[in-house]
């Protein structure tokens, strides 16, 4: 792919109630952005983009497609569901659980 799809805004991280636990979060550190997809490879179809510097929610981590040689990619938890190869991401805080 070329460059970013339309980039969306930055992600929820905290829990879905007050007083709940805080998602583990990351923080978009690929220079040019980050595409995210519909699942953990580049093969799935690209629903958007996310700036450097973002800080996203993670749900969960799990195997795909390796990506300069790491195969772990995160599920973001913002309403798109979309996948990020955590290349582009590092963690903050709490460790993502696997899927």
């Amino acid at each position: 792919m070329a460059g970013p799809v339309g980039l969306a805004e930055p992600a929820v991280a905290a829990g879905d109630h007050p007083g709940s636990p805080a998602r583990p979060t990351g923080r978009v550190v690929a220079k040019e952005g980050l595409v995210v997809r519909t699942g953990p490879s580049n093969r799935y179809r690209a629903v958007g983009a996310k700036r450097y510097g973002t800080v996203v929610g993670i749900a969960c981590r799990v195997n795909g497609q390796r990506v300069k040689g790491n195969p772990v990619w995160y599920r973001l938890s913002d309403a798109s569901y979309a996948w990020s190869s955590e290349r582009g991401i590092v963690s903050e805080g709490a460790e993502p659980r696997w899927c």
